[in-house]
């Protein structure tokens, strides 16, 4: 039988739920063209015909060669997790903006060049 302090367990992490995705925008190069296939107008919403807890988005102009589809990310704070991304090495391409009456969004990129965005849900956003 063996003298030594048997070692205490390490305390359990706290379990935080993951973020969700919560909207996404797909680029079009045509949205003319495109707003055929989905039946939309100048922002297309895309219902995807789920319940509130899947993701709906939009489709909007391609602004750029190359633009991604964009994922919004939910957030508790758009201001908070902007530094985050910045200590971990990615970088914010577009700061926080308000969405008024709704919320608040930042595009931003990992260290692998993939873009996507945060959201804070905010009734008072201007």
């Amino acid at each position: 039988m063996s003298t030594k302090a048997k070692a205490k367990p390490k305390a359990a992490k706290k379990n935080h739920a993951a973020s969700s995705i919560v909207w996404f925008e797909i680029p079009a190069d045509s949205p003319e063209r495109a707003k055929k296939f989905p039946g939309m107008m100048e922002y297309w919403h895309i219902d995807t015909g789920g319940g509130d807890d899947t993701p709906d988005g939009g489709m909007i102009a391609r602004k750029h060669p190359g633009q991604p589809i964009t994922n919004y990310v939910s957030v508790k704070s758009v201001t908070k997790s902007m530094a985050k991304v910045e200590k971990l090495g990615g970088k914010v391409c577009m700061s926080k903006t308000a969405v008024p009456q709704m919320g608040y969004f930042a595009i931003c990129q990992d260290t692998e060049n993939n873009t996507f965005a945060l959201w804070e849900m905010n009734a008072g956003a201007k």
